[in-house]
């Protein structure tokens, strides 16, 4: 256990060993089988994404610099103005890491389900194609603040 909060006698809760692969029909071996009518509600994550222990902080920086950015904004600073470039420079390779990673996750997330659930599984891919054009947006708009 690598957490320093750990003590002994805590549960681990960070991430439970899989069961087994999710298979046709509803059910995950080793676990609650669905009886009629009966959906299954998780599919278990097999492995991390790689900044996974990381996106809190680069989310929290990103979104530290998109505030000062909008407020420097608001209150009258133009868009060619050093301060809101930096907060761009620095914040958007940063929000762009984070939300490649939670995609991944949800990419992953959507074909753990197909087996399963194929319209869960749908779902989730459509939200990686909305995940997608979010990232782009994202990008553009960086590049329009870079370019001014």
């Amino acid at each position: 256990m690598d957490d320093p909060r750990h003590e002994p006698g805590m549960p681990v809760l960070d991430r439970q060993a899989a069961p087994g692969a999710a298979v046709p029909g509803g059910a995950v071996p080793g676990g609650p089988r669905p009886g009629p009518g009966h959906v299954v509600d998780r599919v278990p994550e097999i492995e991390p994404t790689p900044l996974q222990r990381q996106y809190i902080y680069l989310s929290t920086v990103a979104l530290v610099c998109g505030a000062i950015a909008i407020t420097a904004l608001e209150i009258g600073a133009p868009l060619d103005s050093l301060l809101v470039k930096a907060c761009v420079l620095i914040g958007t390779p940063l929000l762009l890491l984070a939300n490649l990673d939670a995609s991944l996750r949800i990419w992953r997330s959507a074909w753990a389900w197909m087996p399963v659930d194929r319209g869960r599984g749908l779902f989730r891919l459509a939200w990686v194609g909305a995940a997608a054009i979010g990232l782009g947006i994202i990008a553009a708009g960086a590049l329009l603040v870079l370019a001014a």
